[in-house]
């Protein structure tokens, strides 16, 4: 191990970095707070920074789907390093990433959080955002300008009653100043099927016209070197989470250079939802009760979801049976008559949203591989934390199926 100091920051690696200064393996003992382990991968399809769960992601050279399965296969360290591993206290650093020193910044106590789009699901968001969230700032965008005027004057009008100053302030923004934030939240969407539509995959019909909004909106925050959370909304979100990643990281040429937003700042907001649809399903059927303490999602939000009943002993049949249900939930509101947007908005939107900024579990999608893959994870000083688990079989067959399959939609 070769250990280093930085900005009043210990980091460690297995090979010598000669732009560093070096230090001692007792000073960096010493340290109480976070230490930062030094790694080289692909910066195609690694992330940049996140937090070491294993021993053996101290030798990893590639990731995948593997960021989910726990792997035995421990890596002989000092037993000082195996106890930080174990608390969560080492973050890890690709190197191969030309402004990796970012991974260094803390995360912030009081959280700017700009809205981009006040459609029907960005409206929504807001409310709860305004309702329910703390220690933040919200500021809103639209490319119509009475829209800001209005959810302005609508949010800064909802009060309880001597408690007034409790909710977060809300502000106009500026198109120039979308990225002087902590966090952008990405709500746009074009060309929404209307209700009557249901025979279309709904959320693909979306993928070319989002994909080319948020295009413009990556390469702004490329530009302003933008280093908070981007986080997106607007459907289908692990597909436009991948192409967000390639399209900011790509220069006038064409060519893949990674001096935009790191793969670890962007997050899709869509799983919460399925999350939310699949409790809803369980606590209406007899004998799938057992989902609320021990089930879990992972996947898209839409084709290639997977509702997993239990983590703790597995069920096929049930699991299948909620996975349909779920899927179907958002055609049932369409049935209805009416645009399933009000529980996504909320469920994956406005509380997965605060859940983040207060370092709580949520769903949400991030970079495994070379998809964008949606699972339980939480944000923490140390990096994004997304637990893995001693996967059965047939859990671990869907997931590869699911996994395969938006690899080769990208």
């Amino acid at each position: 191990m070769y250990y280093y100091k930085y900005n009043n920051k210990f980091l460690f690696s297995k090979v010598q970095i000669e732009e560093l200064e070096k230090t001692t393996e007792d000073q960096i003992m010493d340290c109480q707070d976070t230490i930062y382990f030094l790694n080289s991968m692909d910066p195609f399809s690694s992330r940049r920074g996140f937090m070491v769960k294993s021993p053996s992601q101290l030798e990893k050279s590639n990731e995948g789907l593997e960021i989910l399965q726990t792997d035995d296969n421990d890596s002989p360290i000092p037993d000082w390093i195996g106890k930080r591993i174990k608390d969560g206290n080492i973050k890890a650093i690709n190197v191969s990433f030309p402004k990796w020193k970012e991974e260094l910044d803390d995360l912030p106590s009081h959280w700017r959080i700009n809205v981009i789009a006040l459609g029907d699901v960005g409206s929504t968001l807001l409310i709860g955002l305004r309702l329910l969230g703390s220690n933040m700032t919200i500021g809103i965008y639209d490319r119509s300008p009475d829209k800001v005027r209005r959810w302005v004057h609508e949010l800064g009008q909802i009060r309880r009653p001597f408690h007034e100053k409790s909710f977060p302030t809300v502000e106009a923004v500026d198109k120039e100043n979308l990225f002087d934030c902590d966090m952008v939240v990405f709500c746009a969407s074009k060309g929404i099927p209307p209700v009557g539509s249901e025979s279309v995959d709904v959320r693909m019909v979306q993928f070319e016209g989002n994909r080319e909004i948020l295009k413009e909106h990556g390469k702004t925050a490329r530009e302003k070197g933008f280093k908070g959370i981007f986080a997106v909304v607007s459907d289908p979100v692990d597909l436009l989470c991948r192409g967000l990643y390639l399209d900011s990281n790509t220069d006038d040429e064409g060519n893949l250079d990674y001096m935009g937003l790191a793969p670890n700042q962007i997050i899709g907001y869509g799983l919460g939802v399925m999350n939310a649809r699949a409790c809803f399903h369980a606590e209406r059927n007899p004998g799938l009760e057992h989902y609320f303490s021990e089930g879990q999602v992972f996947g898209p939000h839409g084709k290639g979801l997977i509702v997993a009943d239990s983590m703790v002993n597995y069920n096929e049949e049930n699991s299948l049976l909620l996975t349909e249900k779920t899927l179907n939930s958002n055609l049932e509101i369409r049935g209805f008559g009416f645009k399933p947007y009000v529980a996504p908005s909320l469920s994956s939107g406005a509380l997965s949203l605060i859940a983040t900024i207060g370092n709580e579990y949520f769903y949400g999608s991030s970079m495994m591989g070379e998809v964008f893959m949606g699972a339980k994870m939480r944000l923490t000083k140390n990096g994004l934390d997304v637990p893995s688990y001693s996967l059965h079989p047939l859990l671990k067959d869907r997931l590869e199926n699911t996994y395969n399959q938006l690899r080769s939609m990208i």
